[in-house]
């Protein structure tokens, strides 16, 4: 298994639609960087949040999700509460090949002041929009910036092509276009 540079992230986002929209070079003038980078693509954060609340005091179960624990606050940016976390979506939609697997890790920029991105890896033949977590870590408020760099994407290419792609076993989380809360 081999980690795919920017030529072969480049093709696979132009010439079979990998990534939409691409960015085929860094952004990074005021913003936190974004686009394709020498061994891995940095997806931005849409627009779309949900902040989770406790105001209802339920209890958190990923197999019967109450979805009275998140608040809509979609907008150019989004203040997490004090150890609490919100969830997002990439601005860009991915289609994996089915002999890839990408593994995703959180921008330094949001690492440094205690904000955590977590996102599991994108299976092969999976596509969508990414459901993006911020874990705020700190004492404090905590700001993330809508259409900016969240997270970095490594694309890693199998020896072969996996025998069950996720595309082929009905994945409850296939073609998502928003954020997306937990499914049983």
């Amino acid at each position: 298994m081999a980690i795919m540079s920017d030529k072969w992230i480049r093709d696979k986002a132009l010439n079979h639609g990998m990534i939409e929209p691409f960015h085929d070079r860094q952004e990074r003038n005021g913003v936190i960087s974004y686009g394709l980078s020498s061994y891995g693509y940095d997806a931005r954060v849409s627009e779309e949040f949900k902040i989770f609340t406790d105001v209802d005091s339920v209890t958190v179960d990923p197999k019967e999700f109450n979805n009275n624990s998140f608040v809509d606050r979609p907008g150019d940016v989004c203040i997490i509460p004090p150890n609490s976390f919100a969830l997002a979506r990439t601005v860009e939609y991915f289609r994996i090949p089915e002999d890839v697997l990408v593994v995703c890790l959180g921008k330094s920029t949001y690492a440094r002041c205690g904000i955590i991105v977590n996102v599991t890896p994108l299976e092969p033949g999976w596509e969508g929009h990414v459901t993006l977590e911020f874990s705020n870590t700190t004492p404090l408020p905590a700001k993330i910036y809508a259409n900016e760099g969240a997270c970095q994407f490594l694309f890693f290419e199998g020896n072969e092509p996996c025998e069950v792609p996720y595309n082929s076993r009905s994945g409850k989380y296939m073609g998502q276009t928003g954020v997306t809360l937990p499914k049983l």
